[in-house]
């Protein structure tokens, strides 16, 4: 049997990239809490014990901006002190006439290209290789955070996954290598007789034992509880990578320089589809790096669940200022359902014209359709922005000068609502 294997990564809460996503989308949602028509682009950047918080805003929010990046390093899980420092000014008042008028935004908030992808192979709709990554990172956070097994944990951490695809039907077929590096306590120190190199490899013998005895055990527990086929992927077979370079205790930002909008694969495809270039956190919604990225996932989302291709990729591409997108591309990768005879003729450029008619693509839609408007975006800061399953719940906002609980829905972009829509457009 042919086949070709593909790999894709996934990083911690904890890790310092990760942080500063988390920093970044916590004060934007503060921003909207206060007043939703903030318009921000907020970065953060940390080093050791130091975070530097930096961009443009134009809000009538108060912020302590300070006190936000404290409160989610503390709740990551990282108890030092830190320094902060701000250097956060208004928006340009260019920008902002370009992409305002009274209240309502009316134009992209800068050029660009955006991209959704999307494929039947997880019942996500999104690649196994990135679901799997995910789902590996996010139970050994829950183990951490139980603090029963795997005690020496710490916060910092990356997963990789690799599988081998059928060359025929590109279906998953196995799990072929699994890579897990997390952070650590100096568990086992040295002393008369265990040299610093034996208590090394002592540590790294003892995590990939964990891991491989635990840790991915629970995975395919977690996966099998939610009836996910991905459980079967997981055989006996794998390829496991723990820690390789041996010792990592030092780790977030004591370990490596962390940036806002440095992880856009992890936050993303994984390395399937195509990626803009522009990062997600910290950005309002009239930044169609964001917004309009949400929308063309729900599109291509949208698209697969309705049966109009296995596999299917969408471009939007926006000019500053102005409302209507430039461009609609689609390219479905040659799987266009063969399985319609309706579809037999159908071409990429047909489908791209017909989404173009559908769906309403100017920014005001879009933050109409999703609630972007609503404090809903510290939780895309951790393992992806797509994927997850639509929720609400409910928050405190400020309406009319007065604190209010509201029923936000969050992850919208993930519902698939645009079904019936579609096959009626199509003729399916």
């Amino acid at each position: 049997m042919k086949d070709y294997i593909f790999t894709s990564e996934s990083i911690t809460e904890g890790h310092p990239d990760k942080i500063c996503d988390k920093i970044a989308d916590s004060i934007l949602d503060e921003a909207l809490r206060q007043d939703p028509y903030s318009n921000m682009a907020v970065e953060a950047t940390i080093k050791d014990d130091f975070v530097l918080i930096y961009g443009e805003a134009d809000t009538k929010a108060h912020i302590d901006y300070a006190q936000i990046a404290k409160d989610v390093i503390r709740k990551i899980g990282y108890e030092e002190e830190y320094t902060v420092m701000i250097r956060v000014n208004k928006q340009s008042s260019e920008i902002h006439h370009a992409v305002n008028h009274a209240d309502h935004v009316i134009g992209a908030g800068d050029q660009g290209i955006m991209f959704g992808y999307a494929c039947n192979e997880t019942r996500e709709y999104m690649p196994a290789t990135l679901i799997l990554s995910h789902v590996i990172l996010k139970e050994l956070a829950v183990i951490r955070r139980e603090g029963q097994v795997m005690t020496y944990l710490r916060p910092d951490a990356k997963s990789q996954v690799t599988i081998e695809y059928d060359e025929q039907t590109h279906r998953p077929l196995r799990v072929h290598t699994i890579v897990v590096s997390t952070q650590h306590d100096d568990f086992i120190p040295t002393s008369k007789g265990v040299t610093e190199k034996m208590a090394e490899k002592r540590m790294q013998e003892k995590i990939r034992e964990d891991v491989r005895t635990i840790l991915i055990p629970r995975v395919k527990a977690r996966l099998e509880r939610a009836k996910d086929k991905l459980a079967r992927l997981i055989g006996d077979d794998y390829i496991l990578h723990v820690n390789p370079t041996g010792k990592f205790v030092i780790g977030g930002p004591h370990g490596d320089t962390g940036l806002t909008g440095r992880k856009i694969i992890v936050d993303s495809y994984g390395g399937r589809g195509a990626h803009g270039g522009g990062a997600f956190s910290g950005k309002d919604s009239s930044k169609v790096d964001r917004s309009a990225a949400y929308a063309a996932r729900y599109i291509a989302k949208n698209m697969v669940a309705a049966g109009i291709a296995d596999e299917i990729l969408v471009e939007l591409s926006y000019a500053i200022g102005i409302a209507e997108p430039i461009s609609v591309f689609v390219d479905t990768h040659g799987a266009v359902c063969s399985r319609n005879p309706k579809l037999a003729d159908m071409t990429d450029g047909e489908i791209a014209r017909r989404i173009a008619k559908l769906f309403d693509l100017r920014p005001a839609a879009i933050v109409k359709k999703f609630g972007l408007k609503n404090p809903i975006f510290e939780a895309t800061a951790s393992y992806g922005h797509f994927g997850n399953r639509p929720y609400t719940r409910k928050e405190k906002v400020w309406e009319d000068g007065r604190e209010v609980e509201r029923e936000i829905e969050f992850f919208g972009w993930e519902k698939l609502d645009a079904v019936d829509l579609i096959k009626q457009e199509f003729g399916l």
